[in-house]
């Protein structure tokens, strides 16, 4: 498997999408498949999902994510490590990490509604633009991600809350995991969504999202961590992994946070993105090696 990407691989990844483009959806649907939980019930999913809602920055680089090579070479070297479980992202991603043959026996989550382009004053209303449960289970995914912001005066969010219910549903019905990512949102004075630090926000948009479709029993949460985390987790009964974010110079806070939080019983795990790609301070494997030791630590 590869350890790292090279410039000959990716351009090889070009060459296919050219003249086999059905060799990315074929890498996909055939890679070898695990069990969604291992014995310690336990997850550290990377995220990589960002760019398909067009949010680039990473600390003060407004572009950083825009770099593809780049970027599939930070996910390549995350998953190197045999204690990550799988990857968080859009078809596009999937497929091309997929081609490269590093999904193999990890787990493969294709997120859904990335319509709400960061900046764009429709943000909020995040309509379905990605996977549908359809092709999440056409493709052998393991699971579906929807995101779901909720602030009190944008009609477009019923509108969204009504789809995402919807998908719920749906991959309920296909027996397939929902990874459900609820956040309260605020308007600042621009007009623009930015998210409301509020824990008891938090706890509300939890409870809310625990009751969404015609059942709960594929659903999984993904919250932020906060330092009311058991509050937070007491919500609901379903099992929480918490969200990465861009913790900037704050990295020990948050790697601290999560180690308390991985001690409330249905808290089981990390879905983290730039913390782990593009750490603050050190490297890419550094940063995710100290991750799968919070969250499997001597069970891997």
């Amino acid at each position: 498997m590869l350890t790292q990407l090279d410039e000959t691989s990716y351009l090889a990844l070009i060459t296919a999408r050219i003249f086999e483009p059905k060799s990315l959806q074929t890498a996909l649907k055939d890679r070898s498949r695990r069990a969604l939980a291992g014995k310690d019930g336990r997850l550290l999913i990377v995220a990589a999902d960002h760019t398909a809602r067009g949010k680039l920055s990473v600390g003060g680089d407004p572009l950083a994510l825009a770099d593809r090579f780049t970027m599939l070479n930070r996910i390549v070297r995350a998953l190197a490590d045999p204690a990550v479980d799988g990857v968080l992202a859009s078809a596009d991603v999937l497929e091309e990490l997929a081609w490269l043959g590093v999904l193999e026996g990890r787990l493969a989550i294709g997120t859904m509604n990335r319509g709400g382009v960061i900046g764009a004053q429709w943000e909020l209303d995040d309509r379905m633009t990605a996977y549908d449960a359809d092709h999440v289970a056409e493709y052998g995914l393991d699971g579906g991600k929807l995101l779901l912001r909720i602030e009190d005066t944008d009609p477009g969010v019923a509108r969204t809350i009504e789809s995402v219910a919807a998908a719920v549903t749906q991959l309920a019905d296909r027996g397939i995991m929902c990874l459900l990512e609820p956040l309260p949102y605020l308007l600042n004075d621009a007009g623009l969504a930015v998210l409301d630090p509020s824990d008891e926000q938090l706890m509300k948009v939890v409870a809310i999202a625990s009751g969404l479709g015609s059942s709960s029993a594929h659903t999984w949460l993904k919250i932020p961590t906060t330092d009311r985390m058991a509050e937070v987790a007491g919500a609901t009964s379903m099992p929480v992994l918490m969200l990465g974010g861009d913790p900037g110079e704050n990295t020990a806070q948050t790697f601290a946070q999560w180690e308390k939080a991985l001690k409330i019983p249905n808290v089981r795990g990390l879905v983290a993105g730039r913390a782990l790609l593009y750490p603050n301070a050190g490297s890419v494997e550094a940063a995710v090696r100290q991750a799968a030791d919070l969250v499997h630590g001597a069970t891997r």
